[in-house]
């Protein structure tokens, strides 16, 4: 049986509002799942929003865990080992620096989609309509749609054939408003993505804040934040092993 294929989309928004601070993908939330898929027998393709270098959001690096508001309280931060991993990953890099543009991809090549988070996507993959277009017509096919922590903001465009969101009546876990409160980002983000997965239709679900929690319905796959990364990526590859 052929590898399956995961199609992982980084933001490519570098800006936390107008704060000043910068922001990106938050990195364990790519590494960790990009290395569990691909030890798990996947192959992985790294692409980005607008294409070229991916930014990370700078709390999520060795060297500055801890400064300034990120995805977590400072002094629950700490650096995983697949960041390390990453970081000294040539190949990984080398594709970071200079990514390939989501709206090169032929989604009909792949079995699953991935969304890492970050605050970044909370600006720009939350209003792509290219990846609208790509997450709902693989949903429609089938084929896993993934996301974590802020993540889940790259579903919020994404409808059905018949026009409905697809998180609609669906079970899904994001970023909570309680640790979005923690991290004192909620004044700054342009919306509370619980509430507007609610608004959507989500039946929302969550785990005590800054505990791994994932939920699976159907072919969507959410998780709560950065700590529930390795979690999501277990489903993704228990979902893959059932469809093949």
């Amino acid at each position: 049986m052929p590898a399956p294929k995961v199609l992982v989309v980084a933001t490519s928004h570098d800006q936390m509002g107008s704060t000043g601070h910068r922001t990106g993908v938050w990195l364990e939330e790519l590494a960790t799942p990009y290395y569990a898929l691909l030890d798990g027998g996947a192959e992985v393709t790294l692409v980005s929003i607008k294409g070229g270098a991916i930014p990370w959001d700078p709390r999520s690096l060795p060297a500055q865990a801890g400064e300034g508001p990120g995805e977590k309280p400072e002094e629950q931060q700490e650096v995983p080992a697949s960041v390390h991993r990453f970081l000294s990953d040539e190949r990984a890099m080398a594709t970071a620096r200079n990514s390939p543009a989501l709206g090169s991809m032929d989604p009909g090549s792949f079995d699953a989609v991935f969304l890492p988070g970050g605050h970044g996507p909370m600006w720009d993959a939350a209003n792509d309509e290219t990846l609208a277009r790509i997450v709902g017509s693989m949903f429609d096919q089938g084929k896993v749609v993934a996301a974590v922590c802020h993540g889940p903001a790259g579903l919020v465009k994404a409808t059905r054939q018949d026009g409905q969101p697809i998180v609609d009546g669906r079970r899904v876990s994001a970023f909570t408003n309680t640790e979005e409160e923690a991290v004192g980002l909620t004044a700054v983000v342009p919306f509370l993505l619980e509430d507007r997965l609610k608004e959507l239709g989500g039946r929302f679900e969550r785990g005590p804040d800054w505990q791994p929690f994932a939920v699976q319905d159907g072919n969507l796959i959410t998780g709560q934040n950065p700590q529930s990364s390795e979690l999501v990526a277990r489903h993704v590859l228990s979902a893959l092993e059932q469809a093949g």
